[in-house]
């Protein structure tokens, strides 16, 4: 009875974790995107725009700067920021380095990102939903729908990653 309720209680769960953890709405432009250039980010302590490398920001916060720049689409800024990681081997930082690489026209490279990322946290629907949309880019529209089912067996089918990429599936754009 008490491995019954376990597993209750971890597939009621699952579903929330990855909304909470992998939702992908659009980040509001800050300083980083607004003030910085040349991959550098804002310091809020020194009110500047520093180089990644040269501040005390830890990977969460290097992470949400490439994540801001990524989505104002300054790619190789976001892919700088990435670079400085004390821990390239996070899949979010994989994640979003295949996601800047691959939105910068570097399709194999980002497939080689995403596929590290899922080796450490299959998963991970976030970087499933960007594979699928890499996958779309080169035509395979079936290893795409084979990510998309992944998703929705990993508990994602309600995550902005498995509505995005079964849009991107049916030729919407905008994902």
């Amino acid at each position: 009875m008490r491995a019954l309720l376990t597993t209750l209680a971890l597939s009621l769960a699952a579903p929330a974790l990855a909304i909470g953890t992998q939702d992908e709405a659009p980040t509001n432009p800050t300083a980083t995107t607004t003030e910085c250039e040349d991959g550098q980010i804002w310091d809020p302590k020194t009110e500047t725009c520093v180089e990644p490398k040269e501040s005390r920001f830890n990977d969460d916060q290097r992470f949400e700067a490439a994540r801001e720049l990524a989505f104002a689409e300054r790619y190789q800024d976001a892919l700088k920021v990435l670079a400085t990681a004390q821990n390239p081997h996070d899949p979010r930082i994989l994640n979003y380095t295949g996601y800047a690489l691959r939105r910068s026209g570097q399709i194999e490279a980002a497939m080689d990102h995403y596929n590290q990322a899922l080796a450490i946290d299959p998963d991970y629907i976030l970087a499933r939903s960007y594979m699928g949309q890499a996958l779309i880019d080169q035509g395979d529209f079936a290893g795409a729908q084979a990510q998309l089912l992944e998703i929705r067996l990993r508990g994602g089918r309600d995550t902005w990653a498995y509505v995005s990429l079964k849009q991107a599936l049916v030729g919407k754009t905008g994902y």
